[in-house]
């Protein structure tokens, strides 16, 4: 696993530090009592123990580094703000970290004081320190009580200018904790989903094009003006881990460099810019729209391919979905799959089975359609293979194929209209789950066999 290195150099840190806390590992495959006892569904999990109870350990939620690792349980195990009694202090804690936060206070127990504490407490990954001494007010040209955040990147530091409130404070850190543009990795994945901005911008380029630097500068540059709005990332398009992601964005390597915006709420929305150069200006604009509301959703198509119906399964993609789907003369059976699915692969002979048993059936289509190019406003597939049918009909009702995935099941299911093993859209299955981007990345990581993700996607 890549977190073992990481995991053992966080244990080495700690162990250095002669502190209390102790890292262990456990193989599930092994010990799979042990694993069931503490609903271990997927690897690595990191769960923390205290006090000997074993009773509803933590779950580890921060990043894959060793820092992050250190930070996390300082945070669970010591004060949640570290008492900075002199400069060498304050330097050591912006030093060793790549993120802190120093609350300067004269009285430390103000009730600013005191609000800063419990901010601190609220954030898992980002060590704090608080500081009263004149001294270390000078050294860092603090004039009155506040909060800094400090970074070894961009500006170098931050200054809270507003009310100190916990809710505010946390806005502040969220805002700054991570550099104007971030790289898309495993290690900075965490951070990136686990924050509070939802809308990401992403530039996808081969870190070895002779003009990288160039595409970044501009992306950097355009990133200023939707700090806390907007997340600037970029995925390095030549790494084989990110090539899922670039082809759940319709994109392959030969099209990159290249720029796409994704909403990342209840329901997904991706965005591409009408003009592709990547320039500071364009990309200004195209962020501007979106915070506007004056974008279109992009939803991607194939071209309608010349053999689609001629075979019993029908083939469709975005560009004949609604006239194919929605004939108001025709029952439609639909399997939205991905073509790396190995559910949809299991199903694919018993599909084609159930194509050629219907195929003299005149109001009667069944049909396939690869969802990972192919977009629909109709329906929002999270899961594959996703099975829906669409009854003949005005009034353009679409329901869900919760049965059987066997042909007896399917046939019984058509027979009777679409109410044998259906169920009105949106009551799906449970532990299907939503096919973001992180899904992807985390299921094109080897390394990363996180079995619970894998079901969500595949089931």
């Amino acid at each position: 696993f890549a977190l073992a290195p990481e995991y053992a150099k966080a244990a080495g840190m700690l162990k250095a530090e002669s502190t209390d806390i102790r890292l262990a590992k456990v193989d599930a495959t092994e010990e799979s009592e042990l694993a069931q006892e503490f609903g271990v569904r997927g690897y690595p999990t990191i769960k923390f123990f205290k006090g000997g109870e074993k009773e509803n350990p933590k779950e580890y939620s921060a990043g894959r580094q060793a820092d992050d690792i250190v930070n996390w349980l300082k945070k669970r195990t010591g004060p949640a703000a570290t008492t900075l009694s002199d400069v060498t202090q304050a330097e050591s804690l912006i030093a060793d970290n790549e993120v802190a936060v120093i609350g300067f206070f004269k009285d430390v127990e103000s009730e600013d004081a005191k609000v800063f504490i419990k901010t601190a407490e609220a954030v898992d990954d980002i060590p704090f320190g608080i500081v009263s001494n004149d001294a270390v007010f000078s050294k860092f040209e603090v004039a009155k009580d506040g909060v800094v955040l400090f970074k070894k990147f961009d500006e170098g530091r931050n200054t809270f200018d507003g009310e100190i409130s916990k809710e505010n404070l946390l806005n502040f850190i969220k805002a700054n904790q991570l550099p104007l543009v971030i790289e898309f990795t495993e290690q900075t994945a965490p951070k990136i989903f686990g924050g509070e901005i939802k809308s990401h911008i992403l530039m996808f380029v081969p870190k070895t094009a002779t003009d990288f630097q160039e595409k970044m500068d501009q992306f950097k540059k355009a990133s200023e003006g939707f700090k806390g709005k907007i997340l600037f990332i970029f995925i390095d398009s030549d790494v084989d881990d990110n090539q899922r992601i670039l082809e759940f964005f319709g994109l392959k390597k030969e099209e990159c460099p290249a720029i796409r915006l994704i909403t990342l709420e209840e329901e997904m929305t991706k965005y591409k810019p009408e003009n592709s150069e990547i320039t500071a200006e364009n990309i200004i604009t195209f962020c501007t729209d979106f915070t506007e509301g004056k974008l279109k959703p992009h939803l991607m198509s194939q071209d309608i391919p010349e053999d689609w119906d001629k075979n019993p399964v029908k083939v469709l993609v975005g560009k004949n979905f609604e006239e194919v789907a929605f004939d108001p003369a025709k029952n439609v059976f639909v399997e939205f799959y991905a073509p790396w699915c190995g559910h949809c692969k299991q199903l694919a002979p018993i599909w084609d089975q159930l194509g050629e048993k219907f195929k003299d059936k005149a109001n009667i289509v069944v049909a396939k359609m690869d969802s990972t190019v192919n977009e629909i406003e109709a329906v929002k597939v999270h899961s594959f293979p996703t099975l829906k049918f669409f009854p003949a009909g005005d009034d353009r009702k679409v329901i869900d194929y919760n049965g059987e995935r066997t042909l007896d099941g399917f046939t019984k299911f058509l027979e009777s209209g679409g109410k044998e093993g259906g169920a009105p859209a949106g009551d799906e299955d449970e532990e299907s789950g939503d096919q973001d981007y992180t899904i992807i990345f985390h299921l094109s990581c080897t390394h990363l066999p996180d079995k619970k993700i894998e079901r969500k996607i595949l089931i």
